[in-house]
Order: structure tokens, then C-alpha cells, then sequence
């Protein structure tokens, strides 16, 4: 598929692919005129490197742990490089502590809301 498509597929802006592909992200096919073919697969690893850019991976960490999944992620993983294993560690524990924020958050926002429907949430659903 061309380079539209895929954007088209996985909602990410062409300039967003095309800076995939420079930092390695993506390796499309070239077709003898020139033009990016991308397969199936690359809807897929779009979809992963979009969630590790959403956890706050820089590309070439995402580069690396993309090297650790094969296929579509239901293999079994590789060993990461021990330099890659701290790294995500830090990552995880940002992540853990900012789920916890938000859970602090929910709480806040469902006793407001509580007290804008009364009693038991009436009226609302």
C-alpha cells in the first residue's frame, strides 16, 4: 500500500510516517518507480510505535524495543540490552505513578458529578 493509505488506515499523518521511516522505524519496500509499498504488518507497527510515543519513548528507545516484538507482539518477546531494561523501567514507573494521578482525578470528578445528580446519582445514567 502507498504512503496515503497507510495514513489513511492508521489515522497518522503522512509527515509523521515519513519521519518514521528516517529514524527506522519503518522500512517500506520500494517500488521501481520509486514510490514507499508498505504491507499489512505496517498498519500494526504503526499502532505499536504510536502507544510508545503515547508512553513517552524517544525513537530510538522505540527503535530498540520494536526489535524485542516480532511479528504481531503474540511471539515471545527477546531480551531487551540491559540499557534498554532501565530505561523502561523509569518509563513504567512514570506510567504507574500517572495512572494513579488519574485515578485520584476520577475520584475528584465522579464526587462532583455525585453531587450534581443528588443522592445516588438520580436522574442520571
Amino acid at each position: 500500500m502507498r504512503i496515503g493509505e497507510l495514513a489513511e488506515r492508521t489515522g497518522v499523518s503522512i509527515r509523521s510516517l515519513r519521519y518514521y521511516e528516517e529514524q527506522g522505524l519503518l522500512k517500506p519496500a520500494r517500488g521501481a518507480n520509486g514510490y514507499r509499498d508498505f504491507s499489512a504488518e505496517d498498519v500494526n507497527r504503526v499502532a505499536r510505535i504510536q502507544l510508545l510515543y503515547s508512553a513517552g519513548l524517544r525513537s530510538s528507545c522505540i527503535s530498540e524495543v520494536l526489535g524485542c516484538v516480532s511479528g504481531d507482539g503474540s511471539e515471545p518477546y527477546a531480551e531487551p540490552a540491559p540499557d534498554l531494561v532501565a530505561e523502561l523501567t523509569t518509563v513504567r514507573e512514570r506510567i504507574v505513578r500517572q495512572m494513579g494521578e488519574l485515578g485520584d482525578s476520577l475520584v475528584v470528578l465522579d464526587r462532583i458529578l455525585g453531587a450534581a445528580h443528588g443522592p445516588a446519582g438520580v436522574g442520571r445514567s
